[in-house]
């Protein structure tokens, strides 16, 4: 493995590994998440392996990590992963930007049948503060300046009509363990996120992007696990203790092939009415 902080070059492999999918595994999902969507279908859960790709940051992180944020993340979903099968995965450097003064790589992590057939991608944005510099206007770092993006920008305005489907989750710290354990880091002990800049345990932005893939699960079963897209932008910080909303609403449908997509919107938002995610899912039909 490469060194942390050489550089992350486009193209570079970054690792891969091969799991079995025991029931243990996906209950323990269900468990930290309290999301059945999966296995009320008799599959695993599609994000099962939601942060793959941080297995190998040592391949494709920036040397600065002070600051370092989710910024987006984009799934595809081609076949369900079955309980009981073995996976492969694959995790590449597939693009490198800068933007609103913060530097991003893009991961691309493929869950793949032992046969080969690829059941699931994802597109991994993380931004990174350039070294010796501060940490511009794009994203949030602590609280003081959370709330000063939420003064600055406007809410987005939420679509129209009522949501087929809303979760409601309050983040603990028992959760933050489950999801992003067992190792200790800022996602899951404040001790480690003051050593990277934040007052408190910074909530894995992988969480949010399962919550509305449980409601497009929950709305469409398999016509979300073969050709499910989501496309995500993680808006602000979540952090300990604090209470999400997932939503998602219908929006719009065009033919594809021989079946439809039906294309939806989805948010996640605090108590207090801040968006900390906004994007787009579709599915099959």
């Amino acid at each position: 493995m490469n060194l942390l902080g050489q550089p992350a070059t486009v193209g570079r492999h970054c690792g891969s590994n091969t799991y079995e999918v025991t029931p243990e595994v996906a209950a323990f999902y269900a468990d930290a998440l309290e999301d059945e969507s999966a296995a009320k279908l008799g599959v695993a859960p599609p994000l099962l392996y939601h942060s793959e790709c941080y297995n190998f940051l040592g391949e494709w992180y920036l040397k600065n990590l002070f600051g370092n944020l989710h910024a987006r993340q984009d799934w595809s979903f081609y076949a369900p992963i079955p309980v009981g099968a073995k996976v492969r995965t694959r995790s590449t450097i597939i693009d490198r930007y800068h933007k609103r003064g913060r530097d991003y790589v893009v991961n691309e992590t493929d869950v793949m049948a032992d046969s080969g057939e690829l059941l699931v991608r994802g597109h991994t944005h993380q931004s990174f503060l350039p070294p010796k510099d501060d940490q511009g206007d794009g994203f949030v770092v602590d609280e003081k300046t959370a709330g000063k993006k939420r003064q600055s920008r406007p809410r987005p305005e939420a679509p129209q009509g009522d949501p087929f489907g809303e979760t409601r989750k309050t983040i603990d710290q028992r959760r933050c363990w489950m999801f992003s354990g067992p190792g200790r880091n800022y996602h899951n002990d404040a001790e480690q996120a003051k050593k990277l800049g934040f007052p408190n345990i910074v909530v894995q932005g992988m969480m949010t992007t399962c919550f509305p893939a449980e409601l497009m699960l929950d709305r469409f079963g398999e016509g979300f696990l073969r050709g499910g897209r989501m496309s995500l932008k993680l808006t602000n910080v979540v952090w300990v203790d604090e209470t999400l909303t997932a939503r998602a609403w219908e929006r719009e449908q065009h033919p594809e092939g021989t079946a439809n997509r039906v294309v939806c919107d989805v948010t996640v938002t605090k108590d207090d009415g801040t968006t900390v995610l906004v994007g787009e899912a579709s599915a099959l039909v």
